[in-house]
This record gives structure tokens, sequence and C-alpha cells, in this order.
């Protein structure tokens, strides 16, 4: 069975095309004519389809093709290529086999389906390779006779087929390579569509290195070989959504990435692989701690949300125990914990989650028994920008794994020297266009278990050629450090192809093996460099909005922790509850959700509902009924509940109710899991019955549990109503004294005035009343 799938993911080359609906021109066959069934036949006229071939530089997968430009025709054939022997062509090389089988894939028959491979010109410089490794490059230099497969082929029918070009030759069935080079070359298959002229269906276009011909003089190694540097990355994505005594997984495909045929399982015993022979000393294992610990929890058995108990014990158990056998003694780099972007929690000013990212050393060193690269740190997409750079350096970071682009227009390919606030940085430099072939375009998902039917594989065949380009062709001296993807999804046979190639190389002498810790040296280069932070990198950080709701929820969870005490010397500590939520903040920044705002977000929201849990241990009990206030100044009675395992300290609030005054109280202790009554001092306003509502908060002001609904009667005035009704009836009581008074003034004024004498008429005399009146 391995063999099998070694055999289906050597090349793994799917490629979907669509024919040319239009006559060829000048009447004759696109690019060959078929007489006969089953031998090649020569060309005739050449009709040249304007089809671009598909690259395998970016996927050995399907891809469909328009015949036209700008059209975007249906694809009719597809194209499975299981084996292309050898990838790498020596002076004992003979001929290059490729083997397969066309399947079509299209609404009608199909006719006279033919194949050849055809080569371009050597590429000789390294702008030439990269352009070819971008995208497809002219390979139709030499042009072999066509090979019938198939006379017709019907809808959803395939057909194997086999074809063998020899190396050398002069007539038109070879490939005619007379030299040492990396040649382009093209797989193109030509056919007729039902009511439809001859084109070409099919085309795919990768390169082939050559380090010797047969009969010819072979390339000899360097004087001065490369020196070749290989880490390795062991990384998932986030699926850890708590921790404890029974963890619990967001899914259960890590079990089956850890098992035979998946896909951590192949990266494991490809390392085992490249650790045994001359590779050795160049390979370096980086590993997500958060791997480490979701397969260490893994293995002592673990729940999966929604699904009950998960199936992987027995698989993580191995997986972790063969990897801590091959990693001891050997060179490790903890990468950032949960694989975090760091660039981005640098950006949100999350230097405490930043800080938390760089203490994977910590479980690496619990988990693999090993000691991991003091003071390194290797960044999502190898670049940083200055600000970060500062950060990491302030919690000790001394040297960076960097790619090429975070060093742009910096000669050579040595480390380089770094500064960020005066101290020295050193710098390794990725060797981009090897890693770039490996990573082959845009990142692939990465699935449980890796065959050709379940994901796209990515091929290794143009990172082939740029490997033996720079070692063979462009040595120097040249360092050489190498990184498949973090989340390498290549099959099985396509991993093993590239190390046996690797080996070789080093085998022979065309590099020579250096291992991490002598790149990083003692002291830091000489030569000195200046950050360059791509703006593409940056279009590729976790989303801003993401990392502004994890700032808001990481300060909330750091006031709930300032809150909290711990009860005694032997019970629980306040880090131990909040240390998990803190790790599911981190996993929301994950570099794995780059491009993925709804994996970020998914975790994210199982972060701030595992604080809304701790938050909802702490409540105010509702009594069963009405609270009876015997006078205006009745407190009133509160029962508070702490069900976590660590002492928090609480402030009570009583919201804005009409008819009642609270005074602040001061903050209160609540035990671990432990009750307390209180009493709220009041002051009634009013009689009657009414809500009170009740709620807590930290000191810092984080929400606590819900907020209680107290039904409070009274029946009693308060003290402000009893003042007010006594200060009235003073006030009447003034008022009716000055009213007696002033009448009575008024009657003893009157009474005092005398009669005029001899007045013949006596005026009517002013009673006391009218007196009064006036």
């Amino acid at each position: 069975m391995k063999r099998l799938l070694s055999a289906l993911a050597a090349a793994g080359l799917l490629l979907t095309g669509s024919p040319a609906l239009a006559a060829p021109v000048d009447g004759g066959q696109s690019e060959g004519q078929v007489d006969g069934a089953l031998s090649p036949k020569q060309p005739g006229p050449a009709g040249r389809i304007p089809i671009k071939p598909a690259p395998a530089t970016q996927v050995w997968s399907t891809r469909a093709l328009s015949s036209q430009p700008g059209q975007n025709a249906p694809a009719r054939l597809r194209l499975d290529i299981e084996a292309l022997t050898p990838r790498v062509v020596t002076a004992d090389t003979e001929s290059v086999t490729v083997t397969g089988k066309v399947v079509n894939i299209g609404d009608r028959p199909l006719f006279d389906l033919e194949l050849r491979l055809e080569r371009g010109k050597p590429l000789e410089s390294e702008d030439a390779v990269r352009r070819a490794l971008r995208e497809p490059t002219d390979a139709e230099w030499i042009q072999p006779w066509f090979t019938p497969i198939v006379e017709e082929l019907g809808e959803n029918e395939s057909k194997p087929f086999t074809l063998t070009v020899p190396v050398r030759g002069t007539g038109n069935t070879a490939l005619q390579i007379d030299q040492p080079g990396i040649y382009p070359i093209l797989a193109n298959i030509n056919g007729r569509p039902q009511d439809g002229g001859r084109a070409r269906l099919v085309a795919l276009s990768t390169l082939l290195p050559v380090l010797g011909v047969p009969g010819g003089s072979p390339l000899g190694a360097p004087a001065n070989p490369a020196k070749i540097t290989l880490l390795w990355p062991l990384v998932d994505r986030p699926r850890m959504v708590s921790g404890g005594l029974e963890p619990v997984l967001a899914d259960d495909e890590l079990a089956g990435s850890l098992t035979l045929g998946g896909r951590l399982y192949g990266l494991l015993m490809a390392y085992e692989s490249a650790l045994d022979g001359p590779l050795g000393p160049a390979v370096c294992l980086a590993v997500d701690p958060d791997l480490l610990r979701t397969v260490s929890a893994m293995a002592k058995g673990y729940q999966v949300r929604g699904q009950g108990a998960g199936k992987g014990s027995g698989a993580a158990e191995l997986w972790l125990s063969r990897l801590k056998l091959l990693a001891g003694g050997r060179c490790v780099v903890a990468l950032p914990d949960a694989d975090a972007d760091l660039v981005a929690l640098s950006r949100a000013r999350l230097t405490d989650l930043s800080a938390l990212a760089g203490k994977g050393v910590d479980v690496v060193r619990q988990v693999l028994d090993v000691q991991a690269q003091p003071g390194l740190a290797w960044p999502e997409d190898g670049v940083v920008d200055e600000q970060t750079l500062a950060d990491l350096t302030a919690q000790g970071v001394t040297s960076l794994v960097v790619d090429q682009s975070a060093v742009a227009g910096t000669p050579g390919t040595a480390p380089v020297r770094l500064e960020a606030g005066g101290k020295p940085v050193t710098a390794v430099r990725i060797d981009d266009m090897v890693s770039d072939a490996l990573r082959g375009g845009p990142n692939q998902a990465t699935a449980g278990i890796t065959t050709p039917a379940e994901s796209r594989p990515v091929s290794v065949q143009n990172a082939l050629a740029a490997l033996v380009y720079r070692t063979a062709f462009q040595a120097e001296g040249r360092h050489l450090v190498i990184t498949p993807p973090r989340r390498w999804n290549a099959p099985t046979g396509e991993v093993d192809t590239f190390l046996q190639t690797t080996k070789s190389l080093v085998g022979t002498g065309f590099a020579t093996p250096v291992g991490l810790p002598t790149l990083l040296g003692a002291t830091p280069p000489e030569q000195r460099a200046a950050l360059s932070y791509p703006v593409e990198s940056g279009a590729r950080e976790v989303s801003p909005a993401v990392t502004a709701e994890v700032s808001s929820t990481w300060q909330q969870l750091q006031q709930l922790f300032g809150a909290m005490a711990q009860q005694d010397a032997q019970s629980t500590k306040p880090n131990d509850l909040v240390e998990p939520l803190r790790l599911n903040l981190l996993r929301a920044v994950s570099g794995s959700w780059r491009g993925n705002e709804s994996g970020a977000r998914t975790t994210l929201a199982t972060g701030r509902e595992q604080l809304d849990g701790l938050r909802g241990q702490v409540t105010v009990s509702e009594p069963n009924g009405p609270i009876l206030l015997a006078s205006g100044d009745s407190p009133i009675p509160v029962t508070i509940r702490n069900r976590l395992d660590v002492r928090v300290t609480v402030r009570i609030l009583v919201e804005d109710t009409p008819g009642i005054v609270v005074e602040q109280q001061p903050d209160v202790v609540l035990p671990a899991r432990g009750d307390r009554q209180l009493t709220v001092p009041v002051e009634v306003l009013r009689s009657g019955r009414f809500p009170v509502h009740v709620r807590l908060t930290t000191p810092d002001g984080v929400e606590l549990g819900e907020r209680a609904r107290l039904e409070v009667s009274s029946s009693a005035y308060g003290t402000i109503t009893i003042v007010i009704t006594a200060l009235a009836g003073a006030l009447l009581v003034l008022l009716s004294a000055r009213r007696i008074y002033r009448r009575a003034r008024a009657a003893k004024a009157a009474a005092a005035v005398p009669s005029p004498a001899g007045s013949p008429e006596q005026p009517e005399a002013v009673t006391p009343e009218r007196s009064s009146a006036s």
C-alpha cells in the first residue's frame, strides 16, 4: 500500500485544458498527424494553437486552460501523470519515461489522442530560472514525434499510457539533450473533440535538471560547494478548545494526520530519513509548541467537541514517542507558540501575547526533553518590520530566520547583522528560489490524510531544478538555507524524492552540510543589513479587525486575573485558570489563519466563550420573594456566590432606581467556592414596591455574572420625606404666627389714636378687623 501511494504521488500531475473549436490554420493539423495507432509519427504542418501551458511550478493538479486568449471554454481532458523517471538526469540516464493516464472529463467523445514530450533551450542565468519558476517558459525548441494514446475516448473514460523518450539522439524521437543544464520540458497532448477541430487539449510545463548525458562528460563537483542547511517544519493549525484532565479538540482531523498515510506522520518519517546519511548534520527540526501541547494532551485521552471521545490517542502517543526519540540531541527550533503572527501582534500592541508566543521553548523542553535554540525566532513568511524586531529583542531574541526579501538589496547569502535599539541581531537568510518553488504557489489546505484523491499534491520537481541549479551550476560556496512550507502537504513520494535528491547532491560533493547553530555563530556577523517589509506580506497578516477584538478580550481577561488571588498554598493558582484562555487568544492570531478570517474568528469565539464562562462563576443570587424594608434606612440584603477555585475581589453596584439612594460600598473579597451574605445600605425616598437591579464587577470594571433583579417593598417613609414634612409643618406654624402677630399689632395701634374735641360728627370707629384688612 505504501508503494502504491508513493507511485501515485511521485509526480501528481493533474492538468486540464480545453480544445480549440475552430478549424486549424491552413487546413492542417495543429501539431501532429497520426496514421497508425501504436507508433510515433512525423508531425505535419503546424497550426499553432494559442494556449498557455499550465506550470508545474505552482501545483501538479487540475487546472482549466482556454484554447483562445480570454475564453473560458469547458475542460475536455485531464492528464494524470503518476511517474516521471528520472527526476534528475545523469550520465547513466538513457531515457525519460512518463507514466500516467488521460481522463475524458468533457461532455463529448475525444478522438486521436496523442502525446509528446518537448523541451526548450537550457536556462543559462538565475533570472531565467526564476522566470521559469514563476510561469511556463518556451519548451518547444525540440519537438519529437507524437505517440498515439487512444483512437477514441468516451465521456468519463480513461486510458493509461507510458511514454519513453531517449535523452540523446538526432532524430525526431529524442529530446536531443547533449550537455548538462536546466531544461524546460512540456507534456503536450493533442486530440480532436467531436464536432471540433484538432487542437492541443492539455499541456503541462516543468523543469528537468540534467547533470550529465550518456556518452558525455558529467558535471563535476565544484571546488567550493554550496553550504546547505535544512529546516524541517512540523506545524499544524490550532485545534485545541480546552485543556485540563479531559482536553477538548475542535475536530478529530489531527488523529488521521498522525497515523500511517497522514501528513504529519509522513513528515516525521521523512525527518527520520533526512537524519540518516550525509544530510543529517544539516537538518534542524522546527516545531510548533502548540502542536506538541495538543498531541501530548491527545495521548492521554481527549474529547472532540460535539462528537464524544476522540480516536487518535494511540496514534498520538506513538507519534510523540517517535518524535521525542528522533529529536534527542538534535537541533530543534521552537516556532512562536501556535505559530502566532508576530507582526500582527506587534501592530495591535499586544506585546504580552507576543511574549507568550515566545515561551514556546519551555513547551519544547517539557514535551520533547530537549533544549531548543535559545533566543531564536522564525516569524511567519520569514519577514518582520522594525517595531516587531524591537519587540522581539526586548523579549530576549538575538537571532532570526528570515526570507531573503526581509533584507532586500543585501548582497550575498551568508547571515547578516541587524540592529534593534542598539542590540545586534543575527539574521539567517532563507534561499527564496528553492523554498518558494517547494511552496508551489498559493498555500494549499492542510488535510488530515494526504492522498491524490483528497488533496492537491504539491510538486517538488521545479524545486529540484532550482536546487540543482544552486548547487551544480552556481555553487560559489553560497549558503543555501532551505525551508519547506510551514504546513507542507506534499505527498510522501514527493517528499522522499526531494530528500533523496538532496542527499545525493551532498553525497557527490555538490553541497556540504552545515548545521543551523554553526550559521548562528557565537558572535554577530560583520555584514550589516536593513529590514525590508514587503507590501504583499502586510496584506497577508491576520486581519486588524480580529486583532482589535483579541486586544479587547485580552484586556478583560487580564483585569479579571488581577481580581483573583490564591486561597492558600494548596489551592488553585489564578494563573491555572487564566492561562488556557490566554493560549486560546494566541491561537486566534495564528499564522495559519492568514487569509482565513473566519477560522480566526471561530477560534476567538472559543476564547471569548470561555472568558464568559469564568465571569459567570461569580453571581448575585436572586431571592425567591420580595424584600420587605421595615424602615426608610433599612439595608438591602444581598447573597453573592463564587464558584471559582480562587478568591475574587468584587464591587457591588446597584443601578439607579427612582426612590432609592445607594451608598457606595468598599470592594468585597469572596472566598473560593464560597458564598457571602452582605447588606447594601440604602435610603428609601418613597413607599411602595419597585425593582432594584444589582450587578457585580471587578475593581477594574469587568462584568461578573448576570445582573440580579430584586423586588423591594417598603411602607416606611424615608428620612428625607420626614424632614420635608417636618419642615413644611414648621413653616405653616411660622406663617400662622406671623399673621396673628400683625393683626394684634394693628389693633393696638388703632386703639392708641385719640378722637378730635368738639367735632360735630364722630367718624365711625375703625375695628381691628378692618384695620388688619387694610
